[in-house]
């Protein structure tokens, strides 16, 4: 996999404490992103799924997915999500797709069935809100996937209810 860089021990990327991912290669570019460097898919330096999950396994942090935009190497983060989900880890993922355009590709829905917080939509600079929790801009969701999943319709993340 494509990968900008891999932190630990952030606690803005998600509830609690978290080792996060950042995957090369994001379509959207949107205005004022904090990470345009991730844009192109070029940039970061290449890992394989063992070594991405060896990094990612520290016993008391969960995990969260961002990027760019990791749904462009949906093929590589289903067999992640596979073996992080194994290993009991909460795992949330950033995304400039919606989650209903996820749901209409069968990649992407198999990743979405190993997430359970989904932040959503692209980043949208009239609409950033620094006091908003974990997200950018106030059009993007945070959605509990498993309950979405399971009722068939979108269910908003409520903090420490996942």
């Amino acid at each position: 996999m494509k990968v900008m860089n891999i932190i630990q021990d952030s606690i803005v990327d998600g509830e609690g404490l978290r080792s996060v991912i950042f995957l090369s290669g994001c379509k959207w570019q949107c205005r004022g992103c904090h990470n345009p460097s991730s844009w192109n898919m070029n940039n970061g330096f290449d890992l394989t799924i063992d070594e991405i999950v060896q990094r990612l396994d520290n016993p008391i942090n969960e995990v969260t997915i961002s990027g760019g935009d990791p749904f462009l190497q949906a093929k590589e983060l289903v067999e992640l999500l596979k073996i992080l989900k194994l290993k009991g880890k909460n795992i949330w993922c950033y995304t400039g797709y919606s989650y209903e355009e996820l749901l209409k590709k069968k990649i992407h829905r198999d990743c979405l069935s190993y997430i359970n917080i989904l932040v959503d939509g692209k980043f949208e600079i009239g609409k950033r809100d620094l006091s908003l929790l974990y997200r950018g801009s106030a059009n993007q969701r945070i959605i509990d996937v498993q309950q979405s999943l399971a009722q068939d319709t979108v269910v908003l993340w409520k903090d420490g209810n996942y």
